[in-house]
This record gives structure tokens, sequence and C-alpha cells, in this order.
């Protein structure tokens, strides 16, 4: 067998497709490879270079594999799809993968120490708590209208919605109503209590980290916000200045969004049909922007700062939104 020089890894949960190639290019192997037998597999081979989808696992498999000697590169998805020749398989794809690795313009993904996605994890957990309140919210809000119980929007609404709840005395909820709600009402504190503990190991880790501590400095950035920094941004230097991390801006395109939202609602009180380009809203194709690392990081860091400062919004903004034409989303 010829000398691999370089290897296009398509990852899956169970079968992986392998793709290598010598040093002129020529296919030396082409198989498929059970998930217990790839570690096995590369153990054998000498020191090559290993290209890899940036997507689900691919960070872990990077460095088992460099822990073995070959140099692992991970890429975009986006980055690699011009690459397919044919019709999208494994084969095709470990092929487009091995293809795309030793391009000198491609851009890659610097693989994440299990500390950063320890952090990763930590913050996209809150963030799914912080949904499934919202939910509850909504779902206790919505049950206690239809008996004609409702409260302000706000924190303090939703406390008298409970009281309400726990009051036996009060004819308006039947019994098997007021069980559900009472589980809701339950279920809802337990959320707010297990969001308290994130933001508390949140804090925990950033005294502990010297670069989050660094980003206190910065003004607007709190331990939030530096941890998502530290924990979405694996090295700064793929960076050229700070203007291209913030060139990427999350918030501006939610601003957008909420522009063509306003826009389509005065389209639609005047009677008008709706523009193309109001209506698809949605891109249709893939973005290969928003599967860059720098905008996934920058990305992470914008939606972690406006889900800190949603929690606090007020009354007066949700009755501006409506006024705007906006639909509100009840959070409490």
């Amino acid at each position: 067998m010829q000398a691999i020089t370089t290897i296009g890894l398509d990852i899956a949960k169970s079968v992986f497709q392998v793709h290598g190639v010598d040093g002129a290019g020529q296919v030396v192997i082409r198989r498929q490879l059970k998930r217990r037998h790839v570690l096995a597999f590369f153990q054998k081979l000498r020191p090559c270079l290993v290209g890899i989808e940036a997507c689900a696992s691919s960070h872990h498999w990077s460095r088992e594999l460099s822990a073995l000697g070959h140099t692992v590169r991970l890429m975009p998805p986006g980055y690699v799809k011009p690459y397919v020749k044919r019709q999208k398989n494994d084969a095709t794809d470990a092929e487009a993968i091995c293809e795309a690795v030793g391009r000198a313009n491609m851009r890659f993904v610097p693989t994440k120490t299990p500390e950063q996605q320890s952090g990763l994890v930590l913050h996209r957990t809150r963030h799914l708590f912080i949904r499934q309140q919202t939910s509850v919210i909504n779902a206790i809000r919505a049950h206690l209208a239809e008996f004609g119980i409702v409260a302000p929007v706000g924190r303090q609404g939703v406390e008298q919605l409970l009281e309400a709840v726990a009051n036996p005395n009060d004819q308006l909820i039947p019994e098997i109503a007021r069980g559900c709600l009472l589980a809701l009402g339950a279920q809802l504190r337990r959320i707010k209590q297990q969001v308290l503990e994130f933001d508390r190991m949140i804090r925990a880790w950033h005294q502990s980290n010297q670069t989050c501590r660094r980003l206190d400095d910065c003004p607007g950035v709190g331990p939030a916000l530096a941890t998502a920094i530290v924990a979405s941004v694996a090295d700064p230097k793929v960076f050229r200045s700070g203007r291209d991390f913030s060139g990427l801006d999350w918030v501006g395109a939610k601003a957008a969004l909420k522009r063509r939202q306003r826009a389509a609602w005065r389209y639609q009180q005047a009677g008008r049909s709706l523009p193309a380009r109001l209506v698809c809203g949605r891109r249709t194709r893939r973005d290969p922007l928003r599967e860059d690392p720098r905008h996934q990081a920058s990305a992470m860091a914008h939606r972690t700062a406006s889900t800190t400062t949603d929690q606090g919004r007020s009354h007066r903004s949700g009755q501006q939104d409506r006024a705007d034409g906006l639909g509100h989303d009840g959070q409490g």
C-alpha cells in the first residue's frame, strides 16, 4: 500500500467513511469504519493530515486523533459543500473533505478544549431552561385565561396567578384544572431554581478563568458574556481585529428582522400584497457565512448577551412591541 498523506473522514453516529490519498493525489483507500474501529485504524497509520467537518462530536475526534500524532483540521460544512462532485452520500462527502482540507485558502475551525465545550454546554443548557420557563409561563397564562383569570404581564403577574391557583376557596378554577396548574407552578419553581444554579456556576467559572477576568475590563462585558466568548472562541487569532469580530453582528440581524416585520405589518394594514423580499424572510439555501467559525463565535456571544438582557424586559417594552405590530412572547 502506498503511503497515505491526506484523509477525509466523514464522521457519524455509528458508521464513518474514510477517503485517503497519497502525495500524488491518487486514491489509496476508500472504506467504511465502525465507530469502535476508528481509533484502531488510525493507530496503524503513519501521521498524516486528517480533515473533518466541524459538526457534532468533531472536536472530540480531533482531540483523539491529534493524540495519535495526526494533524487534524476542522472545516465548516458550508466550505466543504462546493467540493462535492455528485450525489451527496457518505463516500462523496469524505472525498470532498479530503479535497477541501488540502486547499491553501481553506478556513479552519480551531479545536475546542474539554473546558470550553463544558462552558458551551452550560450556556446552552441554561438557554434551554429559560425557553422552558417561558413555555410554562405561557401555558399557565393560557389555561387560566380559559376560566376568565388574567394578570398583568411580568413576573408579578405570574405570581398573582399562582396565588389564585393555590387558593382552595377560588371557585372559578375546577379541581382537575387546579391540579394541573399546581403541577405547572411547581415545575416553574424548579426551573427557576435550576437557572439560578446555572448562574452561580457561570460566576464560579468566571472567577476561576484568567481570560474571563481580563474581559471584565471591557465596557458592557459581565460574567455571562465573558464566559460565552471564552467558550466559543477557541483561538482569538482567527480574528484579524476587534472590528472583524464585531462586524458579524447578530444583534444587527435581529434588528433587521424586526424592521421587516414592521414593514410587513404596514403592508397588511394597507391591504397591499407583500413584496418578495418580505415574504422570503428565511433563507432557502445554506449560507456559508452562518457556518463560518468566526460568525458562530460572534453569534454565540451576542445571543448570550441578548438573552440576559431580554430577561429584564419591562411591561412598557411589551406594549411598544404590540404597538409596532410585533408579537409578544409572554415571557414572565
